[in-house]
This record gives C-alpha cells, structure tokens and sequence, in this order.
C-alpha cells in the first residue's frame, strides 16, 4: 500500500493487555543490564536477586508494548526504513508487584521535514491497572519515516527539544553492554528485525543488528535512578530523550548527568553521542 499519511494518522493500533509478575520484572531489569554486580543488593531487588522484585522504573516502556505495528502493509511505510527518534515517559503511580495492565497506543501527530527529508510520527501509549483503571504511565515516541516526505505537512509543529547545559557534566557512568544483549531484550515484545538479523540489518544500511533504542535508554535510566535518586525509585519520575547514533551490542555507554537532570549518553569505542538532549524529572 502506499504511502498515506491520513491513512497513517486514523490507523487504529490494537489495545494490550498483559499480565506480569516477578518473572517479567526480574527479566526486564536483567536485559537493561541490572544485576551485573552480584554483590550490589540495591540492583539485586530489580533483577530478581532479593525476596522482593521491585519494578524498575522505565518498564512501563515495555508493559503492553503493542509491538513492532509499523511493519503492517497497511500503515503504507517500509519497515526497513523506520528509525526510532525520540522516547518520552512519565510516571503517574507506582506499579504493582504483579497484576495485568492494559496498553492503549494511539498515533498523536506526523510532521513532514520535506521532500527526500522523511517524516516523524507521534505516538502515545497510556497504561493503566486493568483491575482499577488507575493510569499508571504516559509514554511518548517518535518515529523517523525515511522516505516519506513532501506529502505537504500536517498542521503539526515539531517538538521542541531539551537544551543541555553549557558546562561539563557532574557525573559520569560507564555500563558496558553485551554482544548477546538485543537477543535478550527482544523478548520484552520488541521484535523489529533490525536487531535480531543481520541480512535486514545489511538492507538497513548498517554493518550487523544494533541495539534497541530503548534497551541503551534502559541502560541510561539504570545510571540515572544511581546517580539521581540513590536507588529509590519511587524519586524516578520520568525522562525524556533523543536518539542521535545507533548502539552496537557489546559496546560501552557513557551516561553524562547534570544535577538539575540533564543527561547525554555516549558510545566510548566510537565517541558518538547515541542519546541526547536528555531530561530526567525525578523527586
């Protein structure tokens, strides 16, 4: 089907309901790299590694994911050309140690940035305790349509970004990622390709499957809820941020944080800036 960008903006994507528990939330802090140091108690209560797994803080990011809906022939966009650009989350309440919540995500808004420029498309995702209908997060995405400029703009004013202070950052945390890690993190309900398969990844134009965007902002959240909130992540609440360089797994990243919340994180074998314009709101 081709390219319609009203088609894309009524495009109805199928509510989730998911049921979770000790297993999914121990998972999920595991695939974002938690629990590397076995003797770090305050990680171990995420990763399962103490009597109580306590939900880490950005894995309403991946609870009742709707997954990978732009590859459907009816969204009019090529697959192989979809690059995630930014993510937002805030949190309204805290999770539950284990109960089912419900995903609603709706498409919010498409810019065109012109002939041979691409488009972004906004989303949102609204989570909610399926037992008592408390909205539990707001999440928001945007997504980078190459190839799908110059349909004429649709009314739309792009989001501005976050400005990183001018002076040098006031912490610095180093996470190595792992070569395996996008094989993991798949399994939160990412399942695009591009990270899985090296021949997509080839057709993507880039040399083997990257990592996922939100697994490195994972990684991020990780040094950020240490860093800002001493491990209480009841301080956490939200980020927002902007993909800039794609992750290969196996490679380190460098979360810069200032202290009013700003962050940047960088690939230290490359010294490229993968996630930038970086806010984390936090008590």
């Amino acid at each position: 089907m081709p390219f319609d960008p009203q088609n894309l903006l009524n495009y109805d994507i199928l509510e989730v309901r998911q049921d979770y528990g000790p297993r999914e939330t121990a998972f999920y802090a595991l695939s974002i790299g938690l629990g590397r140091d076995p003797m770090d108690r305050r990680q171990l209560r995420y990763a399962g590694g103490a009597a109580q797994v306590t939900p880490f803080p950005t894995l309403p990011l991946v609870l009742a994911h709707p997954g990978f809906w732009l590859a459907d022939p009816r969204t009019g966009v090529d697959p192989l050309k979809v690059v995630h650009g930014e993510q937002g989350l805030t949190l309204h309440a805290p999770l539950k140690l284990a109960g089912t919540v419900v995903g609603k995500t709706r498409v919010t808004g498409l810019v065109d940035k012109g002939e041979g420029r691409g488009a972004l498309l906004y989303s949102e995702k609204t989570l909610h305790d399926a037992a008592d209908g408390t909205l539990l997060a707001t999440t928001r995405n945007t997504t980078f349509l190459r190839g799908c400029g110059g349909f004429g703009g649709s009314g739309v004013a792009e989001k501005p970004t976050h400005r990183l202070p001018e002076t040098a950052p006031d912490f610095t945390v180093d996470t190595p990622t792992r070569p395996e890690q996008a094989l993991w993190y798949r399994w939160n309900g990412d399942d695009n390709p591009l990270h899985l398969d090296p021949q997509v990844a080839a057709r993507s134009g880039f040399e083997r499957p990257i990592l996922h965007g939100l697994c490195s902002l994972g990684v991020t959240a990780h040094a950020l809820l240490a860093v800002l909130c001493d491990y209480d992540e009841t301080r956490f609440r939200g980020l927002d941020a902007r993909f800039t360089a794609p992750v290969l797994p196996g490679e380190t990243l460098r979360t810069e944080i200032w202290k009013d919340g700003s962050f940047r994180t960088r690939v230290v074998e490359r010294d490229v800036v993968a996630i930038g314009n970086g806010r984390c709101d936090f008590d």
